[in-house]
């Protein structure tokens, strides 16, 4: 799944694969963090990234800016694969180019260190300007976020949670970056503040022209952040669409699932059943990853990985054998769905467990 725009940087069929934690040294078990992503982010774009807990989108975030090396695949920056780059030629690259903002914090945070040394440390790690520059660059940096000068000399533990979130969304743009990566940036924080956050995003994204990733369990959030809107699903990208079409006009049904399951005000609806936990990330299943939970899945969907299809819409890809109609309304899916469950409940569950 690929921008037709010439990417910032991109990711063909990239795999992370780790060794399971659990059943002792001699355990053969592999969890596949992120199985065969493509995905291209161009200059100036806002991507959203959406799924359930543990489905890759924080791998998937930690590979586009260098921290995590891919098991197997490419990722190019400006069309030059990170990983046969030099050590040294990498970490410039990667370090001046992409940044990252973290979940939390108050881990992300060195705590002994005060705003004005967290917000230098990546200039004079990377010897940017003289030392006058740099602390210039440090007020100019706590200016950018809204941040008082009179904290410069403050420690994390006396800022507030949205201050201390400044102070990394503060340190991420200190070697002006084009990419910058945010990894639930706001589910830390207190509700009255997350609003603050994400408008300082959006805000520094137009002043600045950066590409942001944006990463959250929030996926309304995510609709309206974005251009373009990634969901995932245990480890794998099942569909790539236009944010203005994620929430009506999705075609796979995980995505059509998923934002349903978001209330919504003016016109409540049940979300679409989905029967059956997440599938191990250690023994995912034969094909399609999201069989098991489908109410539209046949044999098919258990004997091989569906093709990326498209739809008449530009940049709107998706991996699905069933695809929902791009104009079927989400009351009729969870009625579909609903009915589907209650037709042959053991044939269905027979197909599930199939491996």
């Amino acid at each position: 799944m690929t921008s037709s725009t010439e990417p910032l940087i991109s990711l063909t069929d990239a795999h992370v694969v780790h060794r399971a934690r659990s059943g002792g040294l001699l355990s053969r078990d592999r969890v596949y963090a992120l199985t065969g992503a493509d995905l291209a982010i161009a200059p100036g774009e806002t991507v959203g990234i959406v799924g359930e807990s543990g489905c890759g989108k924080s791998t998937l975030a930690k590979v586009l800016v260098g921290v995590q090396p891919p098991t197997s695949g490419t990722v190019a920056f400006r069309g030059r694969d990170l990983w046969t780059m030099k050590p040294a030629e990498r970490r410039a690259a990667i370090g001046t180019h992409t940044a990252m903002i973290f979940q939390d914090p108050s881990t992300a945070l060195n705590r002994r260190l005060t705003v004005r040394q967290i917000l230098r440390d990546p200039l004079d790690v990377h010897r940017r300007g003289t030392p006058a520059q740099r602390e210039e660059r440090v007020r100019e940096l706590m200016g950018l976020v809204g941040l008082p000068k009179l904290l410069a000399d403050g420690l994390p533990g006396q800022l507030s949670g949205g201050q201390r979130q400044r102070v990394a969304i503060a340190r991420a743009l200190a070697l002006e970056p084009d990419l910058v990566v945010a990894d639930e940036p706001t589910s830390a924080l207190d509700v009255s503040v997350r609003a603050q956050i994400l408008n300082l995003l959006l805000d520094l994204k137009e002043r600045l022209g950066l590409a942001l990733v944006f990463v959250s369990h929030d996926i309304q959030t995510v609709r309206r952040m974005s251009d373009r809107v990634i969901t995932m699903y245990l480890g794998r990208i099942v569909e790539e669409s236009p944010a203005d079409e994620v929430l009506d006009a999705a075609r796979h049904p995980y995505t059509r699932a998923l934002f349903s399951a978001t209330p919504g005000l003016l016109a409540p609806i049940d979300p679409i059943p989905l029967v059956g936990p997440v599938p191990s990330a250690t023994r995912p299943p034969s094909g399609c990853p999201f069989r098991t939970r489908c109410w539209k899945a046949t044999e098919v969907c258990a004997e091989t990985m569906p093709e990326v299809g498209s739809s008449v819409t530009p940049g709107h890809l998706f991996r699905c054998h069933h695809p929902v109609d791009g104009a079927q309304s989400t009351k009729d899916l969870v009625l579909q769905a609903a009915a589907t469950a209650a037709v042959d409940p053991a044939a269905a569950t027979a197909l599930k467990e199939t491996r």
